[in-house]
């Protein structure tokens, strides 16, 4: 996997006036926030504040009414998850979304399908260019185990593995992708103090040693005003917040919206 300088660019996502009803509920309401090239931009906000849906608008898996969606300088229109992911969006998930039954290298090579050339009758065959490509895919997959330090879980079936490996092996699945944008769904939610710190650490490498642009929802403040360089906050569907760190951690309306200050009426 080529290193390279953490340095953050131009805007490679934009969302723009996006809001996403369901019936009667409005999940999103009318929201606008940029994620700029090898930056960490978290998305944070109380339990049904609409982050789930943010991410599930970016990755195509929900369309939105209102707004747009713009990556790479491109506007989109209802695309689905796996366009998304052909334009170098990949996505973990709240729940470990993994195939249970497999091994943690079988999983990690699903995520090589879409950079795979060769048609079924080659793959089939396993002969000459579906041979010498799988071999090529399984070193990229090597080298991500090697980065993730599961070298000693590569032959376990994923079902036997504690949570926390579980989530380690989700991340490189995703990684096997080699997105640009990484959207990472509470990567570290049902972890012990030191799981997490581990999780921390290699979402920065990722960060720092690719250049791997990474939007995460996270509900541990701690880590989310350690990680992040900027940070959008969600409440009731609606932007509360949007700056670095410490311009979040020192407005009133974050404040408010952790500590449960009522809402007016009417505020929805």
């Amino acid at each position: 996997m080529t290193q390279q300088a953490r340095v953050i660019g131009d805007t490679l996502l934009k969302v723009e006036s996006i809001s996403l009803g369901f019936g009667g509920v409005q999940a999103l309401s009318n929201i606008s926030f940029d994620i700029k090239k090898h930056e960490i931009r978290a998305i944070i906000g109380p339990n049904g504040a609409g982050k789930t849906s943010m991410l599930n608008v970016i990755n195509g898996f929900y369309h939105p009414q209102e707004g747009a969606i713009t990556f790479k300088g491109e506007v989109r229109r209802a695309m689905r998850p796996h366009e998304a992911a052909k334009q170098g969006i990949a996505r973990t998930f709240q729940n470990v979304a993994l195939f249970k039954g497999m091994s943690t290298l079988d999983n990690i090579m699903t995520g090589r399908n879409l950079r795979m050339s060769k048609n079924i009758f080659w793959q089939m065959l396993y002969l000459g260019p579906a041979r010498r490509e799988e071999m090529e895919h399984r070193q990229r997959v090597e080298e991500i185990i090697d980065f993730l330090e599961i070298q000693a879980i590569r032959r376990t079936p994923v079902g036997r593995l504690p949570y926390g490996l579980q989530k380690r092996v989700e991340l490189a699945r995703a990684l096997a992708m080699e997105p640009e944008l990484l959207l990472l769904d509470e990567p570290m939610a049902g972890m012990n103090v030191e799981e997490k710190e581990d999780m921390c650490r290699f979402i920065l490498d990722v960060n720092e040693q690719f250049g791997t642009t990474i939007a995460l929802i996270e509900h541990d403040m701690g880590v989310v005003m350690d990680i992040s360089d900027r940070v959008v906050v969600l409440d009731y569907g609606r932007k509360l917040a949007d700056g670095t760190p410490d311009e979040v951690r020192g407005n009133q309306d974050v404040i408010d919206a952790y500590l449960g200050v009522p809402h007016d009426e009417g505020d929805g």
